[in-house]
């Protein structure tokens, strides 16, 4: 066990960026942690850290290690959670958030089904486009969309989601049909935006030939809500941004078309955040595995 107990204390100092703020989650003394790190790295024969007087940072084997070191644990823990599947009995109160579409789309539909196996519990899903805190907010987990900013937080990667840039076949049959990302500047089309108090995201990253770059698209349409962002689209009056799975049904019945095509949108991580507790209730274990097992798949199918 002191090799597995190394590489958590590893994957800890990485994500808090300190020694000291790992022993403390982990309820060691630095000095342990420090030598756990030193095992681990006299162990594999490179150094894992740079270490100076004020600052700590991954070296890129750290860096390489640490993904490697995650898959570890989280195996370990689904593996756990497999046998706590049929040694507990689950019951109590789940509290769960997602974005409006993830939610809609991908997360409520797998409640029921949960809920189907686990009769003594029950989910409160909460579906917001807002950033949440799970601590203060007294989350369990929760799905998201982008890159979290909160590093004593726990993730789970679920898939990397294609998006897409649409409108409307009349949109575009007035204001012309944009080949890239520059024809939307210049252009001055009309871009729908998700915006919501402390956003810092006002910009669409898009894929062009000299890489990734982010164009400052402007509007007059912004909400809080994704799915009235697609209202918008749909009615004529924009182009919007938007995960494939959430606009797939507009798109094939052609109610919405791709545009600026040359520089379509980055592919958006989908997630789950949840706090980094070693004894974790075992329930919110198992609905992570449950939904991620689910909606990971469709994305991972071809086309």
């Amino acid at each position: 066990m002191s090799y597995f107990d190394n590489i958590r204390t590893f994957v800890r100092v990485y994500e808090l960026g300190s020694m000291s703020a790992a022993g403390r989650d982990l309820r060691i003394s630095s000095a342990v942690t420090s030598s756990r790190i030193s095992q681990l790295e006299e162990h594999l024969g490179v150094r894992l850290f740079q270490r100076t007087t004020r600052s700590l940072s991954p070296t890129e084997h750290g860096q390489s290690f640490y993904r490697g070191a995650t898959e570890i644990l989280d195996a370990v823990e689904s593996a756990e959670a497999q046998i706590v599947n049929v040694t507990e009995h689950l019951k109590g109160a789940l509290y769960v958030a997602a974005p409006l579409g993830v939610g809609r789309r991908l997360i409520a539909p797998q409640v029921p089904l949960f809920l189907a196996e686990y009769p003594d519990v029950s989910v409160r899903l909460r579906l917001t486009d807002r950033k949440v805190d799970l601590t203060t907010e007294g989350l369990d987990l929760a799905f998201f969309l982008g890159q979290p900013e909160d590093s004593n937080l726990r993730i789970r990667k679920i898939a990397d989601v294609p998006r897409v840039l649409c409108a409307s076949p009349e949109y575009v049959a007035r204001r012309g049909m944009p080949d890239d990302g520059d024809a939307l500047l210049a252009e001055r089309h009309e871009c729908i935006n998700l915006r919501f108090p402390g956003a810092a995201e006002f910009q669409w990253r898009l894929l062009t030939p000299d890489g990734p770059r982010r164009f400052a698209v402007t509007g007059r349409y912004e909400s809080d809500d994704g799915d009235v962002l697609t209202d918008w689209a749909l009615g004529g009056h924009g182009i919007v941004l938007k995960p494939v799975f959430e606009v797939a049904e507009h798109l094939k019945s052609g109610a919405l078309v791709p545009v600026a095509e040359k520089t379509p949108p980055e592919p958006v991580q989908m997630a789950c955040l949840f706090t980094h507790r070693r004894r974790q209730d075992p329930k919110t274990r198992i609905f992570m595995e449950f939904v991620i097992e689910r909606i990971g798949a469709a994305f991972r199918q071809p086309g």
